[in-house]
């Protein structure tokens, strides 16, 4: 019998038909027998988030990742609304909140842009792990261990042993993660 599903993608892309990476991925993972992958667009088209419901799902998991390509240096807007009307104080903070406590937070994304475009004197002109800043936040205000971020830089050119090899890292991660039951080593405090 495989083991209980422990760890949740949630999952958001607008284009998902039109990615390479985000679905080589996903193909990666799905299989996993202790991974859930929860496509947030395809469950709510509307934005009309189920907060019970995703509650629960919180419940049972000890690791969240939150899948993505970066728009507009930030996840996408139904990953923001998610976070908003789900992590609520009482539930994920707060006196009475602490269903997170414990769990971890990996943030897997991808840019359009090669990692060079992500520094001070690049095209963005910043580095890339300041737009992970606010996830990192949602993290630890929450009492989980927010894991270094796995990202992929330059998807739009891409070849395709690169997007295979990136996604062959992501399943071991995650494979990793479920084995081992803890954070892994890169675990930042």
């Amino acid at each position: 019998m495989p083991a209980k599903p422990d760890i949740l993608v949630l999952f958001a892309h607008l284009a998902i038909g039109r990615s390479r990476i985000n679905r080589a991925m996903l193909d990666a993972v799905r299989d996993l027998d202790r991974v859930v992958v929860h496509d947030l667009l395809e469950a709510y088209p509307d934005f009309y988030i189920d907060v019970a419901a995703e509650q629960a799902r919180l419940r049972e998991i000890d690791l969240l990742v939150i899948q993505h390509p970066v728009y507009w240096y930030g996840v996408p807007a139904i990953v923001k609304h998610w976070l908003d009307t789900v992590l609520t104080g009482g539930f994920a903070f707060g006196a009475d909140g602490g269903a997170l406590r414990g769990k971890a937070l990996l943030q897997a994304c991808s840019t359009g842009a090669p990692a060079s475009a992500y520094r001070n004197a690049g095209l963005h002109g910043l580095p890339v792990g300041e737009l992970f800043v606010p996830l990192a936040s949602v993290a630890r205000f929450c009492g989980m261990t927010w894991l270094s971020p796995l990202v992929l830089h330059g998807g739009h050119g891409l070849p395709d042993e690169v997007i295979g090899a990136h996604a062959r890292t992501y399943r071991q991660r995650l494979a990793d993660y479920a084995h081992d039951g803890a954070a892994p080593l890169d675990a930042e405090a």
